[in-house]
This record gives structure tokens, C-alpha cells and sequence, in this order.
């Protein structure tokens, strides 16, 4: 395998001593709205259970857990070693190690499908990228989907608009980060990468993929939802999938997501 990069290490960082990743999705209407509607997308995207799933940068296992719940045979790898012990400890039905997506240690082929649901947007560098993607295509068995997330160029100016917190040290990181997709960890997150949703296209062809059907995540009203502190029993939440359902691949309007979500067949 080529030679990478170390990993950036305040990403390791970040996750071990600054940031939870575990409750992320349940702490905040956007987090809920974006599990919500990942999992309904995985649903429709990943073969009938049961099936081999790799769930490359699964983090502490929140899809992981739920996909081995529905039958799924999930092995998880991630960078942060808490990470994989949180997987571990939390769906002892999962099976879970430390890795980099972009050299993973498994055979060829291993894989009905392989989920990239966060290492491409920890990856500034855009041929570590394709390297990830390339080596999600190499465990996907022929015909099994790719399927990789990303944040989206847009999603950094318009959150921190909303919380009032794009003042005028942040705006000028921001306006940068909008013009390169490199993300400022003095915004508030970790080293990250930001796509338009053509750029997703580009790295999936750079991969050899087939051109991917890239979907809007959340929608246009995740902002709005978090201003309002929406509960998910509300109307106004369920209103909030139904737009994005009805916009997820309105090439117009997915950019408004926070996520974009990317699949192809290997």
C-alpha cells in the first residue's frame, strides 16, 4: 500500500479530550434530525440484512449498533482507540478495532457494503481522501454500495450564524474556510475538510467508483430547528424530514445540508 500521512493528531485529540462523540446525535435537533435521517438512508442504501457491513470511522458505534440490531454483521474500525473501546463496550454484537480508512488491514473483498461516514471530512489533504475511498472500494464485494459522508461547505457559516458566534474574528476564518473547504479548528471543530457536493462526485471518479448519487442529509431547516430547540415529537421536527426527504437530491438545495451523503456501487 502507498505511504500516508500520520493522522492529524488533534483529531485523536479532539475526540479523546475535548469532544463526546457517543451522545452527539442525541444532544442537539439537528443531531437528532441527521441520525434520523442517516439511518433511513442506510436503510434504503445497504443490502437486506443479514449482510457483512464495514463501518470505517464508526466512531463509538451509533450506526454501527442499530445496523447489527437489525441483523447486519457490522465490524466497525476507527482512528481514536476510546472510540473502539466505546463500540465495544456499548454492542458487544459488534465487533470493533483501531484503523486508518485510509489502509485498512483486511483482505480484499470482505465487505456487501463499506460505510465512510466521517473520515473523509477528517482528511484536508483531497488524495488522502480518494485514498480512503479507494480503499473502501477495495473491501466492498463487486456490486456492494460505498457509501461515505461528508460536511458541507456550507455547514460551518451557517451554524455559527445561527448561534450568533460569527463575529468578526470568525467570519474572516469562515469566508477562508468557504473559499478553500479547510476548516479552522479557532471556528470550533477539529482539522477537517468541508465539500461542495461536486467535489464528492470528482473524489468517488478519482477512486474508480462510478459517479455517485450524493443526497442532502438534513435539509434546509436544521438551523431553524436548533434556534427553536425543537423535541423530536414536535410537528415542526417531522416537518423538518419530510423537506428533506422531498429535497435530498435537489442538486439546487442539498448544499443547505449540514451532511451530504454519497453512494456508489463498487
Amino acid at each position: 500500500m502507498p505511504a500516508h500521512r500520520p493522522p492529524e493528531p488533534d483529531i485523536r485529540t479532539y475526540y479523546t479530550d475535548v469532544f463526546i462523540e457517543a451522545d452527539r446525535l442525541e444532544r442537539s435537533p439537528q443531531g437528532r434530525l441527521e441520525g434520523r435521517r442517516t439511518r433511513e438512508l442506510l436503510a434504503r442504501l445497504l443490502p437486506a440484512p443479514p449482510a457483512d457491513v464495514l463501518d470505517i470511522g464508526g466512531g463509538p458505534g451509533a450506526y454501527a449498533g442499530p445496523l447489527a440490531d437489525a441483523g447486519h454483521r457490522v465490524h466497525l474500525v476507527d482512528l481514536v482507540p476510546a472510540h473502539v473501546a466505546a463500540a465495544r463496550a456499548a454492542y458487544p454484537q459488534v465487533t470493533a478495532t483501531v484503523g486508518d480508512a485510509r489502509a485498512v488491514p483486511l483482505p480484499d473483498r470482505v465487505a456487501d457494503a463499506t460505510l465512510l461516514l466521517g473520515p473523509l471530512y477528517h482528511l484536508p489533504d483531497p488524495a488522502d481522501r480518494v485514498a480512503a475511498l479507494r480503499e473502501a472500494a477495495r473491501l466492498t464485494r463487486p456490486g456492494g454500495p460505498v457509501v461515505a459522508a461528508a460536511i458541507s461547505r456550507n455547514a460551518g457559516l451557517i451554524d455559527l450564524t445561527a448561534r450568533g458566534l460569527a463575529d468578526e474574528e470568525n467570519r474572516a476564518l469562515l469566508r477562508e474556510e468557504y473559499a478553500t473547504g479547510v476548516n479552522d479548528p479557532r471556528t470550533g471543530f477539529t482539522t477537517a475538510y468541508f465539500h461542495r457536493p461536486e467535489e464528492l462526485v470528482g473524489e468517488f471518479a478519482a477512486a474508480g467508483l462510478p459517479t455517485p448519487t450524493v443526497y442532502g442529509v438534513e435539509g434546509p431547516l436544521w438551523p431553524l430547528l436548533n434556534a427553536l430547540g425543537t423535541a423530536p415529537s414536535e410537528r415542526l421536527f417531522e416537518d423538518a424530514v419530510a423537506c428533506a426527504e422531498m429535497f435530498e437530491q435537489d442538486w439546487s438545495v442539498i448544499g443547505a445540508s449540514a451532511h451530504l451523503l454519497a453512494v456508489a456501487h463498487a
